[in-house]
């Protein structure tokens, strides 16, 4: 699949599925249908309100157990592959712990927070496997992290308003797309590798040959001078924390939950609670413009110097246009991420991997931004009361053990088998599982709540 293939493939599904969604409310919803009764049992059964939370308790029983081990390899395969693991842990929670829908959102949250954090402690002990550079883009992590956040604001506003049965046909959509361009992708990196690995066999065997007629030839011309020195952990760790980045990425973050914690205690609809939501633009725009007119001026200044080297990881021209497409990912991937309560990790790792980075550093990068971008949602949760601490304690607890040990076990195998495709194909097998599971539980409770009766429109957002 190509990616003008895989483009038109996104926005013929989207086009359909929202214009299906339109000839069907029009068609065949009675305009008198009261949303008084039916749209509130909808909206609370898929949502949650205030009091219809469905918490159960913390105790030993098979499936707390089968919920740990679920989230458990979730996070660990979620977080190598960069993308989270909220499409598996939202329906575990759901269906397995028996969690309300917007319950187990949150503590979704909650579990990729602490499986980021976990990793990129983890990765931030781990060196370049190439360069001497941070393992972690923050040029990336500035221009996506404020997109990413905006996105999800946006994206929790459109929960509301789109009937579940879309937002499940959607996500369907994307994340079979998603994965079959990330399985693409790992095939032909295979390919490359195990080119690599033969020409790097034939090339001993050619050495041994020579050795034995006492004719070699060293070639040093790429050989260093000085051989290079193996760096401490803390050496590594110096060279991979940059604070002036991360103190600005801080700053977005904060303001962004400062805006969120006001916004909870204004009128909802109100002119207040509109000029707070629109705060939100102008913060994430501005750090954005900022971060792509260096990238931009940077390009330009390299190729006038007829430097070939990129700027970032991410082998790309960074043109206007290459520009605007990276805007509009990471928004997209935000609203992906606030409509199923994931840290928007689903399409931001396959998007540094479409851009050139490569797969350990697409890993590092995005689980560093989706650390940022699932920590201000668990912090607003945590002031609406919409997770129970113990189970979110426990929950977390279980991730921060498998976003490190995911970690460590699958960059031993990398440097094992000396295929970086491997995470490639473990993010495709993840977004995947993401979508069966995510597609299951969606069409089950849609098929129940037309066979209820229930309002299966679009909602207005001031009304519910």
């Amino acid at each position: 699949m190509s990616t003008k293939s895989f483009i038109v493939y996104l926005l013929s599904g989207f086009c359909f599925a929202v214009l299906y969604a339109l000839f069907l409310v029009h068609n065949h919803q009675n305009p008198s249908f009261s949303l008084s009764s039916s749209s509130s049992s909808s909206t609370s059964s898929r949502y949650g309100s205030g009091t219809d939370k469905i918490w159960p308790e913390l105790e030993p029983s098979w499936k707390l157990v089968l919920a740990t081990v679920i989230g458990f390899f979730g996070s660990a395969f979620g977080t190598v592959g960069g993308v989270g693991g909220g499409g598996i842990f939202v329906p575990m929670l759901n269906l397995i712990l028996g969690f309300d829908t917007k319950s187990a959102a949150a503590l979704s949250k909650c579990m990729i927070m602490a499986a980021s954090a976990s990793s990129v402690w983890y990765n931030l002990r781990v060196a370049h496997p190439t360069k001497e550079v941070p393992i972690l883009d923050y040029d990336l992590a500035l221009l996506f992290q404020p997109m990413l956040m905006l996105g999800i604001t946006v994206g929790v506003t459109l929960s509301v308003v789109f009937p579940f049965w879309l937002i499940t046909i959607l996500i369907i959509i994307l994340f079979i797309g998603t994965s079959l361009r990330s399985f693409h992708k790992g095939i032909k990196m295979w390919k490359i590798e195990s080119f690599v690995k033969n020409e790097s066999v034939r090339r001993t065997a050619l050495v041994d040959c020579h050795e034995e007629s006492k004719t070699v030839q060293i070639d040093t011309q790429n050989e260093p001078l000085i051989p290079k020195q193996e760096k401490t952990t803390r050496q590594i760790l110096c060279m991979n924390l940059k604070w002036k980045r991360i103190l600005v990425l801080l700053v977005v973050w904060l303001s962004f939950l400062l805006i969120q914690i006001i916004k909870n205690e204004v009128e909802v609809c109100g002119v207040w609670y509109w000029v707070l939501f629109g705060l939100q633009f102008p913060v994430a725009l501005l750090v954005f413009g900022f971060e792509a007119v260096k990238l931009y001026k940077d390009h330009k200044s390299r190729m006038g110097t007829g430097s070939i080297e990129y700027i970032c990881e991410a082998s790309i021209e960074w043109s206007a246009r290459s520009l605007a497409f990276c805007a509009i990912c990471g928004i997209i991937g935000g609203i992906v991420g606030g409509l199923l309560g994931s840290g928007g990790g689903f399409i931001l790792g396959p998007l540094l991997l479409e851009i050139g980075v490569m797969p350990q550093i697409a890993s590092a990068t995005a689980t560093f931004v989706m650390m940022f971008s699932s920590s201000l949602s668990v912090f607003e949760f945590y002031i609406l009361k919409r997770f129970p601490i113990p189970y979110a304690l426990y929950l977390m607890a279980v991730s921060i053990l498998a976003g490190f040990w995911g970690q460590f076990f699958v960059r031993r195998l990398v440097a094992f088998l000396g295929r970086a495709s491997v995470i490639v194909f473990i993010l495709s097998v993840v977004i995947f599982a993401s979508a069966l599971t995510m597609g299951i539980v969606g069409i089950e409770k849609s098929i129940t709540m037309m066979h209820n009766h229930e309002f299966i429109g679009f909602l207005g957002f001031c009304s519910t």
